[in-house]
């Protein structure tokens, strides 16, 4: 009997170091594969952005921009892509999503950020790294649990590798999927990849970004606690309100047109009228808009900045243009935290920090990801204001979020199971 016992443990070890070890492979060709496609992402999203910067004629297209995407996605069988729900639903359903997707969503994204659509990228930066991972445990046979292990290794790396933070993404994928439980089986594989990629990424020189705010936690006494309580509880609010602005404007333009090439022309042409409204020259609201969010933490905004950014963001996903929601968020969330924290007397660069914490909580329903991208944005001397600060936005987004088929397991008010999907 000890001895069956001790065949058996063996047995089990070894499979388990088996699975460790093909991890470890799987996860280090995931992330420099994921992490080289990332870095030529982000390299032709640049280099787009730099001549519509200097050609702002380039941005006539954007009436004619919206209605290309949506010929090609059509001809090519994806009649209504569903963006980063479609990753979600895969890894729900346990379907393979087609490796077209990947090449769809890159060059669409690239094209969008030429044009002037006011998209982020890591709607790319998930589709491009979930296809690829759900296609290869496809062609190595993975069981339906690997599969979505691999997906959410491809989907951390591309992020990784997009946005300069490894430690929020190894994170992101795990918990974007179920809000209220991890998926912690993925860890090591999406750590794993998530550093791969941000090391091939950052050989190519794709810069991780950071910006610097002021030190202030050690010294900070209640009115700065309560001041900061109250910002990430606005810009909780304002959270909602850009999920309510994504989906009421597509219900508008579907009210108006049933036609995808109509309704990719009105979108268009509102975008291309308001941006002569507010001048070509400036391109505020057009674009991911990174360098307006430094500037705003930096500076600070006006009180219109992130309504106008929401409404930019809102008609381009709504018309066709591909893209984001995350770096419009944080756009949104710097510019309505700049302009509070200047009224009530918080340090701009910290509120401004705050703001886009909160928005993205908020949109994500994901704190954990949320407090990571803190820490590698902005640093860790003021963990106490953004803990503070992704507790609460979480709790006052209630159920709202940009993507309707992320499951909520449990509620954000009581321990109970609830199985819900985000409200939009």
């Amino acid at each position: 009997m000890d001895r069956e016992l001790l065949k058996h443990k063996i047995k089990h070890n070894t499979e388990r170091s088996i699975a460790v070890f093909k991890w470890i492979i799987f996860s280090l060709l995931m992330g420099a594969g994921c992490g080289l496609i990332g870095a030529l992402f982000q390299k032709g999203v640049l280099f787009v952005t730099e001549q519509r910067m200097a050609h702002p004629f380039i941005m006539l297209l954007l009436p004619v921009g919206a209605i290309a995407i949506v010929f090609f996605y059509r001809r090519l069988g994806e009649k209504k892509d569903p963006g980063t729900n479609l990753i979600l639903d895969a890894i729900h359903s346990g379907e393979v999503i087609p490796l077209r997707m990947s090449v769809l969503i890159f060059f669409s994204t690239i094209f969008s950020h030429l044009c002037g659509a006011s998209v982020g990228r890591e709607g790319a930066a998930l589709q491009i790294g979930g296809s690829i991972g759900q296609n290869v445990g496809k062609l190595f046979r993975f069981d339906s649990n690997d599969r979505n292990t691999i997906t959410m290794c491809g989907m951390s790396a591309v992020f990784s590798a997009l946005f300069g933070t490894p430690v929020a993404a190894a994170f992101f994928s795990m918990e974007v999927v179920s809000v209220g439980i991890m998926h912690y089986a993925a860890l090591v594989p999406c750590a794993i990849s998530s550093i791969m990629a941000r090391f091939i990424a950052s050989l190519f020189g794709v810069e991780a970004p950071h910006f610097d705010i002021p030190v202030i936690a050690e010294t900070a006494d209640i009115r700065a606690y309560l001041l900061i309580a109250m910002t990430a509880a606005l810009a909780g609010l304002v959270s909602i309100l850009f999920v309510l602005s994504l989906h009421g404007t597509a219900l508008v333009l579907k009210k108006l047109t049933e036609s995808p090439y109509l309704k990719a022309f009105l979108g268009g042409s509102a975008i291309l009228l308001l941006t002569a409204l507010l001048g070509f020259n400036t391109q505020t609201f057009n674009g991911a808009g990174v360098d307006v969010i430094r500037d705003m933490v930096a500076n600070g905004a006006n009180w219109y900045d992130f309504l106008l950014k929401m409404l930019f963001t809102a008609i381009c996903l709504s018309c066709g243009y591909k893209g984001g929601e995350i770096v419009p968020a944080f756009f949104i969330g710097a510019s309505f935290g700049a302009f509070f924290g200047g009224l009530v007397g918080l340090p701009i660069p910290l509120s401004a920090a705050i703001g886009m914490c909160a928005l993205f909580v908020g949109i994500t329903n994901c704190p954990v990801t949320g407090l990571l991208i803190a820490f590698e944005l902005f640093g860790m001397e003021n963990w106490p204001f953004f803990l503070l600060t992704v507790a609460i936005a979480y709790v006052v987004s209630g159920y709202f979020g940009v993507y309707k088929s992320q499951t909520i397991v449990y509620s954000k008010f009581h321990s109970n199971y609830i199985n819900k999907n985000a409200q939009q």
